[in-house]
């Protein structure tokens, strides 16, 4: 599928918007998804995603979160600081997650919820997703069995879980 913006590159970004029971889908590239993000998504000006978690990352977000931070921790590989987290709500790289985590976590706890995606997969998402819920929810299905003492029923559910592991990294290696 093309960007729809753009009709050049792959649409590799996909967005979602409900507005008064009308949902419209929009499948963008990254470049052309970019550059709707600065102009913030069409939601009231200057009011994108990074203002949003900058926001909620300042003192008035409840989490902790100052936009003095302290000793100003920086990531070892991009050496993003904290602070410029806090100010701007963009990390630098992938390695920021687990380096920020600590502080991060009660930020999407406060978002979300929880710190755990358990909201609904993507049809495009593919099958895998939803093969790892399935697992998960079948892992918890055991642990009950074997809470009322059920060993058969836990067997069998062992057994498909070990199945459904199987299929999945199956998939990873194809």
């Amino acid at each position: 599928m093309l960007c729809e913006r753009c009709n050049l590159r792959p649409a590799t970004v996909h967005l979602t918007e409900i507005t008064n029971g009308q949902k419209k889908e929009t499948h963008l590239c990254e470049s052309c998804a970019g550059e709707i993000q600065l102009q913030g998504f069409g939601f009231v000006p200057q009011m994108n995603l990074h203002n949003f978690l900058a926001g909620l990352l300042s003192g008035t977000g409840g989490v902790g979160y100052d936009r003095a931070v302290d000793g100003d921790k920086k990531c070892e590989k991009c050496g993003i600081a904290e602070s410029q987290f806090v100010n701007k709500g963009l990390l630098g790289c992938g390695d920021c997650y687990p380096y920020f985590e600590e502080k991060m976590l009660p930020l999407l706890r406060k978002i979300h919820g929880n710190t755990r995606h358990t909201g609904k997969v993507p049809e495009r998402a593919g099958g895998r997703a939803r093969l790892a819920r399935e697992i998960e929810k079948v892992k918890n299905q055991l642990g009950e069995a074997v809470g009322r003492e059920e060993f058969e029923l836990a067997a069998e559910l062992r057994d498909a879980i070990r199945r459904m592991e199987k299929g999945l990294n199956e998939g990873r290696e194809g």
